[in-house]
């Protein structure tokens, strides 16, 4: 059975950091520990930025990549862009899982099932119970909900905006790129809750989402499979949504889905007047939009 193979990656920045680590003085240590520990971070920060988080200077942080045996910044980051390797695309995941599948209905069918039920057994489980009544406090307060998703999950944003604007709670999505997520950012306020859909990838638009959010003082409630990810470290709730996807295969996005819906439902059972005086308000307007005579 053909599988699309995955690149083996040499960790020259693990080798070099178990190596060299010991022999640094505290300060370099903390900024190389930094620089191990965060390294999607790192491909997008400046030695200033570095700096800022682990205490120290910009000197600092160039003294540390250089004693860590790089000439710079820019050939550290050179290299954990080639330690993290292109990320595979929706076809080759796509090849990846349809290849493990046998040739009948029913294999397709387990693959999907199984991988929900797996997710609802987590999304079960008394940690993501916690999480998610936590993650309604800060929703039934709220002034606006902004859900962040990119790609598939800003389709998942925008149904689900509709269903939060239907339950009395003014949503908006953040699922563009460039200039239209900026058009769409700046319409944040403090008061303001931030769902994120996002998994391991710091890609820009998820890391200007967050520091926006964290900017406002918004609550950040996180939907992700990555645990480890620089998103979970600044989220204020954590959800644990198993998606599958694992060695290059198709992720379920149904998974997610799931888990806003959950949200949504929460919300709306825990401010029951409000979801009936808002679905009963949109029942006015609606008959008013329709033609006379029509029922």
């Amino acid at each position: 059975m053909s599988r699309i193979s995955i690149k083996s990656r040499v960790d020259v920045l693990g080798e070099r950091y178990r190596l060299r680590a010991p022999t640094l003085s505290s300060g370099l240590q903390a900024v190389a520990r930094y620089i191990h520990d965060h390294r999607e971070v790192v491909l997008d920060a400046t030695a200033l930025e570095i700096a800022r988080a682990t205490n120290t200077s910009d000197a600092t942080v160039v003294r540390a990549v250089q004693a860590l045996g790089f000439a710079g910044l820019r050939d550290l980051k050179t290299t954990l862009n080639a330690w993290f390797g292109p990320a595979m695309n929706s076809e080759e995941k796509m090849s990846a899982t349809v290849s493990e599948l046998s040739c009948d209905i029913n294999s397709g069918i387990d693959f999907v099932l199984s991988g929900h039920k797996h997710a609802c057994d987590a999304l079960s489980e008394p940690h993501n119970r916690e999480a998610v009544a936590k993650a309604v406090t800060h929703l039934i307060d709220a002034r606006q909900v902004a859900l962040f998703g990119i790609n598939a999950s800003g389709i998942l944003a925008d149904y689900s905006a509709r269903l939060f604007t239907r339950i009395g709670i003014p949503a908006v999505t953040l699922n563009r790129s460039g200039i239209a997520l900026a058009e769409q950012l700046i319409g944040l306020q403090r008061g303001d809750v931030l769902i994120m859909m996002a998994q391991k990838s710091a890609h820009r638009e998820g890391m200007t989402a967050l520091k926006e959010a964290k900017r406002l003082g918004m609550p950040v409630i996180l939907l992700t499979n990555a645990l480890d990810s620089a998103f979970a470290k600044q989220a204020d709730v954590i959800i644990n949504v198993p998606r599958g996807g694992e060695n290059g295969r198709m992720p379920l996005h149904g998974t997610v889905l799931v888990c806003l819906e959950m949200l949504i439902l929460s919300v709306a059972s825990a401010t029951s007047s409000r979801t009936v005086k808002t679905m009963k308000r949109i029942q006015d307007l609606n008959r008013s939009l329709k033609p006379s005579g029509k029922k």
